[in-house]
């Protein structure tokens, strides 16, 4: 729960509460917009979450018998709102939030679910390198591991170069899962009935406009040199020479265009205000941000006439397996194990 720092002050440390509550705006899954009843004013602000599409109730507060009186063209205009009059409109609001809340949810909520039945088995691929925090996994391969159990899903998990052992071992393998930067190996090594797929792939089909990701790699071959690539990482940990979204994917573009390309950087929810001149973002697997942030990166970028992908869905791309990495989500291609 986020008390917000204002949407409608005023002056210059009034612009900067409404920037940083615009920031916070876009990750919302809910806003409660509370409004003085005797300032009308101030519903100019709320428009922006109707605008916006910003899931949210209005809540009217200061209300009294005698203001209500002289106030019913906003009683009128305004028929979902809550008139805040006592304590006891309290649980108005609680009852009003669960429902809202409820409705969102999304049956999309699973990495698996729909992709394979109960009873199937995965592997789970997981290098280790220098970004792997020691003694735990990163957050998408618990994540895709806690989503096996739910579904009823066993697993095999190992390293790359343990791969050809673990499929040895195994009477039947539903779908390989890799991590992006272990694509091309992994690909080698797996038979091609195998459907194949990434952690990141798994968050961008439900995060985000999976299509949308996948379409925009089209866009690569035609970018020119010192055309700028917006670089969007969730996390905001300290890279090194391994880092996918500093230096892998870079080094990567350039490899298979042989174009010196900008990249701009931005971390967390940090998000830049001018997009003009940006001709790609990527987006990280957002395991660290919530769909909704996601949702209205992808509007903005929209907006400005910007495509944007993900790590997973360019890192298969530079692969050169992307068909194969995204064949699972169309059911009429998914295919059994060996």
């Amino acid at each position: 729960i986020i008390d917000t720092a204002g949407i409608n002050d005023m002056g210059i440390l009034g612009d900067k509460r409404i920037n940083s509550t615009n920031k916070i705006k876009r990750r919302i899954d809910a806003a409660i917009y509370v409004c003085d009843i005797n300032r009308k004013e101030e519903l100019d602000s709320y428009n922006i979450f109707r605008d916006e599409k910003i899931p949210h109730i209005l809540v009217f507060n200061k209300c009294t018998s005698d203001n209500l009186k002289f106030s019913k063209d906003i009683i009128t205009n305004y028929p979902d709102a809550i008139f805040f009059k006592n304590g006891s409109d309290i649980n108005k609001i609680h009852a009003k939030l669960s429902d809202l809340l409820t409705s969102q949810k999304q049956s999309t909520d699973s990495f698996l679910s729909g992709l394979l039945p109960p009873g199937s088995h995965v592997i789970l691929v997981t290098p280790i390198d220098s970004e792997a925090p020691k003694g735990r996994w990163i957050l998408p391969q618990v994540q895709v591991l806690r989503d096996c159990l739910d579904n009823g899903i066993s697993s095999s998990v190992c390293r790359e170069h343990e791969l050809v052992s673990t499929l040895s071992n195994l009477r039947k393998v539903d779908l390989v899962i890799t991590d992006s930067q272990a694509f091309s190996y992994v690909n080698e090594v797996i038979s091609r009935e195998i459907p194949l797929t990434s952690f990141s792939i798994l968050l961008a089909s439900v995060k985000g406009d999976f299509r949308r990701y996948v379409e925009s790699v089209s866009v690569i071959p035609d970018l020119t040199d010192r055309s700028n690539i917006l670089i969007l990482e969730g996390c905001t940990h300290n890279s090194t020479h391994e880092d996918i979204g500093k230096h892998k994917i870079p080094d990567m573009l350039k490899k298979h265009t042989g174009k010196d390309f900008s990249f701009t950087h931005y971390s967390g929810y940090d998000f830049p205000d001018d997009l003009s001149s940006y001709s790609l973002a990527i987006q990280c697997g957002s395991c660290m941000l919530n769909r909704r942030e996601i949702i209205s990166r992808e509007r903005l970028l929209q907006v400005a006439g910007v495509p944007i992908t993900n790590y997973g869905v360019i890192l298969a791309w530079g692969s050169g397996i992307l068909e194969r990495a995204i064949e699972i989500f169309n059911n009429e291609n998914q295919k059994s194990g060996y």
